[in-house]
């Protein structure tokens, strides 16, 4: 094995860890910063690939938009230290589902490209950048859209009243010297 291939094992094997620790996690905060330490490690795959600019659209959107929009909705709902309550057959289904969608997609990937290498032909930054900005641009605009909406909604949610706090009969009465230094004024 040369260099590169321990390299990408041992980045492969620091985002599959990550990955599982993401999943298995027992507090929301805590599953979305391994999130971001998953979504560095895939960008690191990437660049030991020499794929340097799906790294960087990698840490630029997953990591900066995405991840950060998460932590942002936890911290306006105040759910991040809430403990995740699953059961032992929702656990057992996740489970399931996580290893059919592997084995279907390695199955698939196998089936196009067998166990050899596979050529893939570059083009140049300025074809990349002539495909990006023309009609592959709106995905991105609608991942922009779906995060501009879910941060719209996280702040009505972290806004709608608590047991309700925002009613005005449902206020304590002030105490009694508040009420007598607000007598005094004019």
């Amino acid at each position: 094995m040369s260099g590169p291939d321990v390299l990408l094992l041992a980045v492969g094997l620091l985002t599959a860890g990550a990955a599982t620790l993401s999943v298995t996690s027992r507090q929301v905060l805590h599953a979305a910063l391994w999130l971001v330490v998953t979504l560095g490690g895939l960008a690191g795959c990437y660049l030991v690939l020499g794929a340097e600019l799906v790294a960087l659209v990698q840490l630029l959107v997953y990591v900066g938009a995405v991840v950060v929009l998460v932590l942002f909705a936890l911290m306006l709902t105040r759910a991040g230290g809430v403990p995740v309550v699953t059961g032992v057959p929702q656990r057992v289904a996740a489970g399931l589902v996580g290893a059919g969608t592997t084995v279907v997609l390695g199955g698939a990937l196998l089936s196009a490209y067998g166990w050899g290498s596979v050529a893939i032909d570059g083009g140049s930054s300025t074809e990349v950048a002539a495909t990006i900005f023309g009609t592959d641009v709106w995905p991105f605009e609608l991942l922009s859209v779906l995060l501009l909406m879910a941060l719209v909604a996280a702040v009505a949610v972290a806004r709608a009243p608590v047991g309700g706090q925002d009613d005005p009969r449902q206020r304590p009465d002030p105490p009694a010297d508040v009420e007598a230094v607000q007598g005094e004024r004019p």
